[in-house]
């Protein structure tokens, strides 16, 4: 038994999860690598479409068992695919037909990914899991644990991982941290794999791997095309603009594939599916100073201090906007001091104290100024 601890490291074949695995190993912890197979290829992509990318491949399998294999560490492959498509793929669909946009990767990190490691740790009597992830984990002074943005800002994933509970922080181990992609692309040539530190990294949604998310939503509901087709595009008061082909397919802020012509760029500032209408209007309209937020995760403090300041990223890639949160009944009330673009429904709302996660939640509905 080792005496840093026995680690069920999370493998998916890529260069982040391969080096975390092999740098645990190297410090001493008895590492078990164990790779999850999410979902079918076959049945998320048309039967035209040969391209096969992401993490649930069986090359990816194969490099992974190959990397644990030389370095004298066990793997296993876990099948949860039940698992995850009777919640994240669902969840995934469901969304874009009431008519939100959802994020799949936060939903499958908080209610899939690590409760089936969480499982298989303990069925192994393994102390910690372990990701690939670019993020940091800190005990408060309060005893609770926290996320941190990773070193690497360019590549923090802090904001996907903001639904992560108690019992889940305090026994993850974030091996990357404290690392900048380059680091750890020089690491994959200095354990002997030069080949994984060119491996060109996949952005899609792993069971999209088209990156066709109208494509999957017409193959996974019978109908669905026939069904939404001919719905209106309205603008800002509500004036009828035009046809268009069902408002599953249309997300906030889209500007390009509208087939419209209105002389002036338009871009998608609501989704109504009770009415299957899509508003349009211009740039500005995206514009928001408030939202509302529902299923929220505290993480750094066990709840909210009313008015309490952070700054609020509504996006992966966003910056984030200072703002002030309140309790309203079940949701919190975000306030942005400064206007802010493209506020989605069903997107992540992610709440940050300096480079620390206070919590997070789902964006559930716009007020317009």
């Amino acid at each position: 038994m080792s005496k840093k601890g026995k680690v069920l490291v999370a493998m998916s074949g890529g260069i982040d999860s391969t080096v975390a695995a092999l740098m645990l190993h190297k410090q001493g912890y008895e590492v078990i690598g164990i790779t999850m197979k999410t979902w079918d290829y076959a049945t998320s992509v048309g039967v035209n479409n040969k391209k096969e990318t992401g993490c649930c491949n069986l090359d990816s399998f194969n490099d992974a068992r190959t990397a644990a294999v030389e370095h004298g560490f066990p793997h296993f492959i876990l099948d949860i695919r039940e698992e995850f498509g009777d919640f994240v793929i669902e969840n995934f669909v469901e969304e874009y037909i009431a008519g939100r946009t959802p994020n799949p990767c936060v939903m499958c990190n908080t209610h899939i990914k690590w409760r089936a490691l969480l499982k298989r740790a303990d069925a192994m009597n393994c102390e910690f899991i372990a990701t690939g992830h670019y993020a940091q984990i800190h005990q408060h002074t309060n005893g609770r644990y926290f996320l941190s943005k990773g070193k690497d800002e360019t590549k923090d994933q802090s904001y996907a991982l903001w639904g992560l509970q108690q019992d889940l922080l305090s026994r993850t181990i974030l091996p990357l941290g404290m690392y900048h992609k380059t680091e750890i692309r020089q690491m994959a040539h200095d354990f002997g794999y030069p080949e994984l530190a060119k491996k060109n990294e996949s952005y899609e949604i792993c069971f999209v791997p088209d990156n066709d998310y109208r494509g999957f939503l017409k193959r996974r509901v019978e109908g669905l095309e026939e069904k939404v087709a001919n719905g209106n595009f309205v603008d800002q008061q509500g004036k009828f603009l035009g046809k268009h082909k069902g408002y599953p397919f249309y997300t906030i802020g889209q500007r390009k594939g509208l087939d419209i012509a209105l002389g002036t760029p338009a871009f998608v500032t609501a989704i109504i599916p009770e009415t299957n209408t899509v508003v349009l209007g211009a740039e500005e309209d995206l514009n928001r100073t408030e939202m509302f937020v529902d299923k929220i995760n505290w993480i750094k403090y066990d709840g909210l201090s009313d008015g309490m300041e952070a700054t609020t990223k509504i996006r992966y890639k966003d910056k984030g906007a200072l703002s002030n949160l309140y309790q309203s009944d079940n949701r919190i009330k975000v306030v942005f001091y400064e206007e802010v673009k493209g506020v989605a429904p069903g997107q992540s709302a992610v709440f940050y104290e300096g480079d620390d996660v206070i919590g997070g939640g789902i964006i559930q509905r716009e007020i317009k100024n």
